[in-house]
């Protein structure tokens, strides 16, 4: 009997350890924000559902300008992010009536258009065999 207790909790603990060996962090920080009011909001996305409902959606106060997350449990795979300053805690991003936004926003990499919303191409970044950090610019 105490042979198969022993061989059921080396069987957990090697699930266990397969499990959070295939999911990764995602850490992200925006370091120039102009304002410490208000929140930024994060979204983490995949190809197909880029723009629309995010695999994870996260929030941030500001401190000195700069503002962090960590996604967690991320298998590997392609991904990007987009994030805006909710300046004034809307939940939500605002637009001109010309539809210029009204809050500061950017994506993973860096690499904004200057016109129009973030590009997923543009944005894109491998999880793979590690943890990811970076910081976004708005």
């Amino acid at each position: 009997m105490k042979f198969l207790i022993h061989i059921f909790v080396i069987a957990v603990l090697f699930t266990v350890e397969m499990v959070s060996a295939q999911s990764k962090t995602i850490t992200a920080t925006v370091v120039n924000v102009t304002s410490d009011k208000g929140k930024i909001k994060f979204a983490l996305y995949t190809k197909e559902n880029f723009r629309k409902e995010p695999l994870q959606a996260k929030e941030s106060i500001i401190k000195k300008g700069k503002s962090t997350v960590i996604f967690e449990k991320v298998p590997d795979g392609e991904y990007a992010i987009i994030c805006f300053h909710d300046v004034n805690d809307n939940n939500r991003m605002d637009f001109e009536p010309n539809g210029m936004p009204l809050e500061d926003y950017g994506a993973s990499n860096n690499n904004l258009s200057r016109f129009g919303p973030p590009q997923y191409e543009a944005a894109k970044f491998l999880v793979k065999d590690k943890n990811v950090s970076f910081d976004i610019k708005f």
